[in-house]
């Protein structure tokens, strides 16, 4: 049997290895490529909306379209001299402190974080140009083959919330960090990826001096960011796993100088920075990024350890400073929230959908809300619309699974606990309430093992209590005696 599976797997690979090769449209060299062109775009739409809520810092989408526009117009150059512009490409600022900056087939996108410690545009240019030389030489649909190859199939990334109940959970205040597959290029993709910016930016004109500019650019502003938040780059997290896998800034700054030595000569359009214009431009998000530094960021990391007076008080300030940003209303909700202050809480979340109707967070605190009043079928309509911006949100599906559950239509509460309790295995219900659904609809055995799963995780609270009466009335219908 197992010589047969091992057989089985040769063929299989021998098939894919002599059907799935392609032609790197960067190197002209042939690879073994599983993943065509008109899937890569299909997974970048597929996750687009997921990693602008989700990415680390999370946010959602920075609203200033002037700005956009001005961006979008040096993207759409940039795409313009690339190796694949004949893909689809869309811009996005994303709205987060963290700097970043990251791009999929079909969208790149750049942190508000980043965008506003850049010093000019060739800046910008280069570190979007980096990002969408990651597209060109299908980084991207290289690891989904590595994927595939390991695992015969593609895996969806989890995504972490935090919190000890549901209402911790679903509490988040937007800031919901997720360690992308889009993240984590390797060192080789990632110097082939800052040749790539350097020839584009270049292409149009810019002085490939400012490719080092920018990484020096980067490295400050990480500095900042990290002293900002108390910590350095060496604790772990997101900076850390980033810096275990991307080149020191020393060794990229060498590479990137004999890159620019083996360029030739650079057609170099006027100073061949275009500071100026980029500074009159950037000047209204260097404004606000930092009232959020100052106070948002603030307000979330005291919301995340229970304090809520501070936490209030910071989103106050960060109001009174721009009233324009949804994010601040938002917070402030779910501060009122956490207060069980229900009208408090629904007057934030109604000004920050005011401002931008898209804005996910206050959606899924309108259905938090709403599920905690008892209103199952208004929090409903919120919550649908909350997954309907951000597909893969655990808080929007438990609450969502939760509404179905408490109107007993749990038919339709399973997936989305399910997903929940895959997000969230440690929540000490999620498991009961898929025991009593599963249950509900004479599938035994998943009950039976729903009601184990919630005896390890937290026996002795009133679900953990049901659980154990299950399992004993269950147990002899799902162990079947054994035959003599």
């Amino acid at each position: 049997m197992l010589k047969k599976a091992l057989a089985l797997f040769i063929a299989s690979f021998l098939v894919l290895t002599l059907c799935g090769c392609a032609v790197n449209p960067v190197t002209g060299e042939k690879e073994l490529m599983l993943v065509s062109e008109e899937q890569e775009v299909e997974m970048g739409r597929r996750l687009y909306p997921n990693a602008i809520w989700a990415a680390e810092g999370g946010g959602g989408e920075f609203r200033d379209e002037r700005l956009k526009g001005y961006l979008k117009d040096i993207i759409l150059k940039i795409h313009g001299v690339s190796h694949r512009p004949n893909l689809p490409v869309d811009f996005s600022i994303q709205n987060s402190s963290v700097p970043n900056a990251w791009a999929i087939p079909g969208h790149v996108t750049i942190t508000r974080g980043l965008l506003a410690g850049l010093q000019s545009e060739a800046e910008f240019a280069f570190v979007m140009g980096h990002e969408m030389g990651h597209v060109s030489a299908r980084h991207s649909a290289k690891q989904m083959t590595y994927g595939m190859l390991q695992q015969a199939g593609l895996a969806a990334a989890g995504i972490a919330t935090r919190g000890k109940n549901y209402s911790d959970a679903a509490l988040t205040a937007g800031a919901i960090g997720s360690t992308l597959v889009l993240l984590k290029y390797g060192r080789d993709d990632e110097l082939q990826a800052d040749g790539l910016g350097m020839l584009y930016m270049t292409r149009l004109g810019y002085d490939p001096k400012n490719a080092i500019s920018a990484h020096k650019s980067l490295e400050r502003i990480v500095e900042e960011y990290l002293k900002s938040v108390g910590k350095d780059s060496q604790e772990g997290g997101f900076f850390g796993e980033l810096l275990s896998t991307h080149p020191r800034t020393s060794v990229r700054i060498e590479e990137l100088e004999k890159m620019k030595d083996s360029l030739g000569p650079v057609a170099v359009k006027g100073d061949g920075t275009e500071r100026e214009r980029f500074q009159e431009m950037t000047a209204g998000i260097k404004n606000k990024d930092g009232i959020y530094r100052e106070y948002y960021d603030k307000a979330v990391r005291a919301y995340e350890k229970d304090k809520l007076d501070e936490a209030g008080e910071l989103a106050s300030k960060a109001i009174e400073a721009d009233r324009t940003q949804p994010p601040f209303h938002a917070l402030k909700g779910f501060i009122m929230l956490g207060r069980k202050d229900f009208a408090g809480a629904e007057r934030y979340f109604n000004s920050a959908l005011d401002i931008d109707r898209g804005y996910q967070p206050a959606m899924r605190g309108m259905g938090a809300l709403n599920y905690m009043k008892g209103d199952y079928t208004e929090g409903v309509r919120y919550l649908n619309e909350a997954l309907r911006l951000f597909p893969e949100d655990p808080s929007s599906h438990y609450f969502l699974g939760m509404s179905y559950y408490r109107t007993r239509r749990y038919r339709e509460a399973i997936p989305h606990l399910g997903l929940f309790a895959s997000a969230q295995p440690r929540h000490p219900e999620v498991h009961g309430a898929l025991g009593i659904s599963y249950e509900s609809m004479n599938d035994i055995r998943s009950a039976y093992n729903e009601y184990l799963m919630q005896l390890k995780v937290e026996p002795n609270n009133e679900m953990g209590r049901h659980a154990r009466g299950r399992v004993a009335v269950l147990k002899p219908l799902i162990e079947k005696p054994k035959r003599k």
